[in-house]
Protein backbone atom coordinates (compact mmCIF):
# COMPACT_ATOMS: atom_id res chain seq x y z
CA UNK A 1 0.00 0.00 0.00
CA UNK A 2 1.46 3.32 -0.96
CA UNK A 3 1.61 5.21 2.49
CA UNK A 4 1.42 8.84 0.74
CA UNK A 5 -1.53 7.81 -1.07
CA UNK A 6 -3.26 7.47 1.84
CA UNK A 7 -1.94 10.83 3.53
CA UNK A 8 -3.81 13.59 2.18
CA UNK A 9 -7.40 13.05 2.02
CA UNK A 10 -6.80 11.15 5.93
CA UNK A 11 -5.49 14.70 7.59
CA UNK A 12 -8.56 16.16 6.27
CA UNK A 13 -11.58 16.95 8.71
CA UNK A 14 -14.81 16.20 7.34
CA UNK A 15 -17.00 20.02 7.02
CA UNK A 16 -20.49 19.77 7.54
CA UNK A 17 -22.40 19.51 4.43
CA UNK A 18 -25.69 21.46 4.27
CA UNK A 19 -27.06 20.34 0.73
CA UNK A 20 -27.41 22.93 -1.60
CA UNK A 21 -24.37 22.03 -3.43
CA UNK A 22 -24.03 20.00 -6.30
CA UNK A 23 -22.67 16.32 -6.24
CA UNK A 24 -19.16 15.45 -7.35
CA UNK A 25 -18.60 15.00 -11.19
CA UNK A 26 -16.27 14.49 -14.09
CA UNK A 27 -13.13 15.95 -13.37
CA UNK A 28 -13.49 17.18 -10.05
CA UNK A 29 -14.59 13.27 -9.34
CA UNK A 30 -11.74 11.51 -10.90
CA UNK A 31 -8.77 13.34 -9.10
CA UNK A 32 -10.33 12.61 -5.99
CA UNK A 33 -10.74 8.84 -6.85
CA UNK A 34 -7.25 9.21 -8.04
CA UNK A 35 -6.45 9.84 -3.95
CA UNK A 36 -8.15 6.66 -2.30
CA UNK A 37 -6.16 4.09 -1.39
CA UNK A 38 -7.13 0.62 -1.54
CA UNK A 39 -10.17 -1.21 -3.63
CA UNK A 40 -12.74 1.96 -3.80
CA UNK A 41 -14.78 1.97 -6.69
CA UNK A 42 -16.90 5.11 -7.72
CA UNK A 43 -20.35 3.78 -9.15
CA UNK A 44 -22.12 5.64 -11.34
CA UNK A 45 -20.57 8.73 -9.99
CA UNK A 46 -22.91 8.45 -7.12
CA UNK A 47 -21.44 6.58 -4.57
CA UNK A 48 -18.07 4.57 -3.06
CA UNK A 49 -18.28 1.04 -2.11
CA UNK A 50 -15.53 -0.87 -1.22
CA UNK A 51 -15.84 -4.25 -0.38
CA UNK A 52 -13.77 -6.08 2.44
CA UNK A 53 -12.76 -9.98 3.15
CA UNK A 54 -11.87 -11.22 6.62
CA UNK A 55 -11.22 -14.40 7.95
CA UNK A 56 -14.25 -15.04 9.92
CA UNK A 57 -17.08 -12.79 11.69
CA UNK A 58 -14.97 -11.95 14.76
CA UNK A 59 -12.63 -9.52 12.59
CA UNK A 60 -16.09 -8.25 10.15
CA UNK A 61 -17.26 -7.01 13.19
CA UNK A 62 -14.57 -5.57 14.97
CA UNK A 63 -13.76 -3.61 11.31
CA UNK A 64 -17.57 -2.80 11.58
CA UNK A 65 -17.35 -1.20 14.91
CA UNK A 66 -14.46 0.91 14.22
CA UNK A 67 -15.72 2.28 11.28
CA UNK A 68 -18.82 2.98 13.40
CA UNK A 69 -17.38 4.85 15.66
CA UNK A 70 -15.39 6.92 12.97
CA UNK A 71 -19.15 7.99 11.45
CA UNK A 72 -19.84 8.83 14.80
CA UNK A 73 -16.61 11.09 15.36
CA UNK A 74 -17.09 12.12 12.12
CA UNK A 75 -20.81 12.79 11.78
CA UNK A 76 -20.50 10.91 8.46
CA UNK A 77 -22.51 7.69 8.42
CA UNK A 78 -22.07 5.13 5.69
CA UNK A 79 -24.48 2.38 4.49
CA UNK A 80 -22.58 -1.06 6.19
CA UNK A 81 -23.40 -4.52 5.76
CA UNK A 82 -21.27 -7.23 6.98
CA UNK A 83 -21.86 -10.80 7.68
CA UNK A 84 -19.24 -13.89 8.22
CA UNK A 85 -16.24 -12.88 6.94
CA UNK A 86 -17.28 -10.10 4.57
CA UNK A 87 -17.87 -6.10 5.11
CA UNK A 88 -19.39 -4.02 2.27
CA UNK A 89 -18.84 -0.24 2.66
CA UNK A 90 -21.29 2.27 0.27
CA UNK A 91 -20.84 5.79 0.92
CA UNK A 92 -22.54 8.93 -0.12
CA UNK A 93 -23.91 12.16 0.82
CA UNK A 94 -27.50 11.57 1.64
CA UNK A 95 -28.20 15.45 1.75
CA UNK A 96 -27.10 15.65 -1.85
CA UNK A 97 -27.82 12.35 -3.32
CA UNK A 98 -24.49 11.96 -4.33
CA UNK A 99 -20.44 12.32 -4.38
CA UNK A 100 -18.53 14.89 -1.54
CA UNK A 101 -15.48 15.43 -0.51
CA UNK A 102 -16.45 14.05 3.01
CA UNK A 103 -17.03 11.00 1.28
CA UNK A 104 -13.65 10.20 -0.26
CA UNK A 105 -12.39 11.33 3.59
CA UNK A 106 -14.63 8.88 5.04
CA UNK A 107 -13.61 6.36 2.67
CA UNK A 108 -9.71 7.31 3.32
CA UNK A 109 -10.05 6.95 7.03
CA UNK A 110 -12.26 3.54 6.84
CA UNK A 111 -9.08 2.66 4.90
CA UNK A 112 -6.34 3.58 7.31
CA UNK A 113 -8.43 2.02 10.00
CA UNK A 114 -8.15 -1.51 7.80
CA UNK A 115 -4.80 -1.39 7.13
CA UNK A 116 -4.22 -0.35 10.96
CA UNK A 117 -5.84 -3.78 11.94
CA UNK A 118 -3.33 -5.54 10.30
CA UNK A 119 -5.11 -8.76 9.66
CA UNK A 120 -3.57 -11.02 7.10
CA UNK A 121 -4.11 -10.61 3.21
CA UNK A 122 -7.69 -11.98 2.92
CA UNK A 123 -8.83 -9.31 0.95
CA UNK A 124 -9.46 -10.86 -2.27
CA UNK A 125 -13.21 -9.90 -3.13
CA UNK A 126 -13.83 -12.02 -6.21
CA UNK A 127 -16.25 -13.89 -4.09
CA UNK A 128 -17.88 -11.24 -2.15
Amino acid sequence: MDEQKTCSLTDEKCLPCRGGVPPLKGAELEALSKQLPGEWQVIDEHHLERKYKFKDFRQSLDFVNKVGELAEQLGHHPDISFGWGRVQLCVYTHKINGLHRNDFIFAAKAEQIYLKLKYPATNDTTSI
